[in-house]
């Protein structure tokens, strides 16, 4: 928050020099009488109210001493954050870079990493981004051509998990053939599901520039238009073109999750101050 410089008040010292130098010609404003000094009231200092974007912006001060453990709320960290992803978008296999999003990733075992992804002309890039160090250490590509469906809603579970999560969700599916296996499903450091989850950042509410980079309804948006050109330019054979886009619940198929539940309360997947620690 920026300083508000407050404006001092005037003593009665200072009033009366101002009184003797109210003496002059004719045509200056006459001098202020004491009268009207004394029953006026102090002036003070207003601090500028913030202006509100909604009850969804509206942060409590908690909240806000919470935020503040986030690295990226940092000052300069995502603009260098977002420099160094967008130099290792190769331009010939992906193209110009279209937008850039701050995304929580929501894995089969209902564990959120922190990511940035990046819709260029030809792939979706996921990022897994360390803003302590500032380094990319993973990047995850996903050819457009490939997207056949993105589903979005909120998130269910399984009839007898005991896990639950809130909120709403994009799924985005490039393979609507390949099933899991079932080894897949229980190896909770798997990454060869055709499809990956996203929703939404906690610090989407810290401000307007955070809010439209975690907007996971314009990101849908823009991920389906993008994929439909370039469906419409490369093709792939044997492959429906097109993407299909469903309103629906995005299941999360676990039953018991412990460390996600740990994970998600203590946001370990994310770069944040932890004591005299940055995870």
């Amino acid at each position: 928050m920026a300083d508000v410089k407050e404006e001092a008040v005037p003593g009665e010292e200072q009033q009366k020099q101002l009184d003797s130098t109210s003496d002059g010609p004719e045509d200056t404003q006459p001098a202020v009488r004491s009268e009207d000094t004394e029953e006026r009231p102090p002036e003070v200092a207003v601090t500028p109210s913030i202006p509100q974007h909604g009850a969804s912006s509206v942060v409590s001060p908690l909240n806000q001493f919470r935020m503040k453990r986030f690295f990226v709320l940092r000052p300069g960290t995502l603009n260098q954050a977002i420099k160094d992803v967008e130099a290792l978008v190769d331009k010939e296999l992906d193209g110009g870079v279209r937008s850039i999003w701050l995304m929580a990733e929501v894995d089969h075992w209902n564990n959120e990493k922190e990511r940035l992804v990046l819709i260029t002309n030809s792939s979706l890039l996921v990022c897994k981004y360390d803003f302590v160090m500032f380094n990319c250490e993973q990047i995850q590509r996903i050819p457009l051509n490939f997207v056949d469906r993105i589903s979005h809603g909120t998130f269910s579970f399984p009839k007898h998990s005991i896990l639950q999560r809130e909120g709403e969700g994009v799924r985005v599916f490039w393979d609507r053939l390949r099933e899991p296996s079932f080894t897949s499903r229980w190896n909770p450091f798997t990454t060869d599901f055709p499809f990956i989850t996203f929703t939404y950042h906690p610090v989407r509410n810290t401000s307007d520039t955070f809010t439209a980079l975690c907007d996971i309804q314009k990101f849908r948006e823009q991920l389906r238009d993008a994929a439909q050109e370039v469906h419409a330019v490369k093709p792939v054979p044997g492959k429906a073109n097109g993407v299909l886009v469903l309103n629906q619940n995005i299941l999360i198929d676990a039953y018991v999750g412990v460390m996600s539940f740990l994970g998600n309360q203590n946001k370990l997947g994310y770069c944040m101050a932890r004591g005299n620690i940055g995870f």
